[in-house]
């Protein structure tokens, strides 16, 4: 057992330090690592009580190691995107991944994440009825088209904002979680604080251009991975490519081009606006490995998938994910 400072065989560990160490975790791999035989160890890492952490940080210096080997291997034409895998948090390609711009609709993850948690919490239940307000029913941009008083499930609109990125839908939710889009807000912020999504400030529920409304693709990866992690049922709403509302009257076809031609497309958001560009957060899973591929400020929608799926497919050929008992 190693750390930076010390060394001593598992044979000199406690018995609960044995079972502790001897439980499985995640190693990320690299392809250039596959031909070599590495020597099995852990890794002993304080943390601020002094206690000695997971064997998990295993994979974080994994991570680390395989990015210095080729980290520019792949190239975006966006000038903002980031790769990173689900299960381990390693990022695994970056350029300019803090830069703090206009996410577009990207932002409803958030608002999805927040949903998902008050659901996964016996909060808010999928058959909740939700009455549309008229502020909801202004948003414009993306839409079903609520109309006022307008009712609908949780599900049916968490559908709504998921497959056709729907505004009115995505404020609808906020409201009747929060009780208003601007309370709503204040959680979204809060909940960026705790994931350390320190390049964020969300100014609206729904991504539409405000004055200080930025994140970055290194934040949006962050709760694109927590909203992915530990809320997989909404992979039944963000894999859905074609449906529809109101007793089939209302058409839905998906954002995300990815969901019908990229295998193993998973999810996540798509997002443009004028100022914002073409953006989108693209997870897909292969082989028992997620990847999150974020895109900020593409020039055309075909380049934003095209650049998603340049980062999936290095990942996928580059990087295997395996559990080490």
């Amino acid at each position: 057992l190693c750390s930076l400072g010390s060394c001593r065989s598992t044979d000199e560990l406690q018995p609960q330090e044995q079972s502790y160490y001897n439980r499985p975790f995640w190693i990320l791999q690299h392809e250039k690592w596959r031909r070599h035989e590495i020597s099995c160890f852990l890794i002993q890492c304080p943390t601020e009580k002094g206690e000695i952490t997971m064997k998990k940080a295993l994979a974080l210096l994994c991570a680390v190691l395989t990015l210095s080997v080729s980290v520019r291997a792949v190239e975006v034409s966006a000038p903002s995107a980031l790769l990173m895998e689900k299960d381990t948090g390693a990022v695994l390609y970056a350029k300019d991944e803090h830069a703090k711009l206009e996410p577009a609709s990207v932002t409803k993850i958030m608002t999805i994440l927040l949903v998902m948690e008050a659901i996964d919490s016996g909060v808010l239940h999928y058959e909740d009825v939700v009455t549309a307000s008229p502020h909801a029913c202004s948003m414009g941009g993306s839409q079903i088209w609520l109309k006022e008083g307008e009712q609908l499930t949780v599900g049916d609109m968490l559908k709504a904002v998921c497959v056709v990125s729907a505004n009115d839908c995505a404020v609808a939710l906020a409201e009747h979680l929060a009780g208003s889009e601007d309370a709503f807000v204040e959680r979204m912020n809060q909940r960026a604080a705790e994931l350390g999504m320190n390049d964020t400030t969300f100014r609206n529920a729904c991504g539409l251009p405000a004055e200080g409304h930025v994140t970055s693709a290194y934040d949006i990866a962050l709760m694109s991975r927590e909203l992915m992690l530990h809320h997989p049922d909404i992979r039944n709403y963000t894999t859905i490519w074609m449906d529809a509302l109101r007793d089939g009257a209302s058409s839905l076809v998906n954002t995300n081009k990815l969901v019908r031609f990229y295998d193993g497309t998973t999810g996540l958001k798509t997002g443009s606006t004028n100022a914002a560009g073409y953006c989108i957060s693209a997870t897909a899973e292969r082989d028992g490995m997620e990847l999150i591929a974020v895109i900020l400020k593409g020039k055309t929608s075909a380049e934003r998938f095209q650049d998603a799926q340049v980062l999936l497919n290095y990942g996928f050929s580059a990087y295997t994910l395996k559990t080490v008992v």
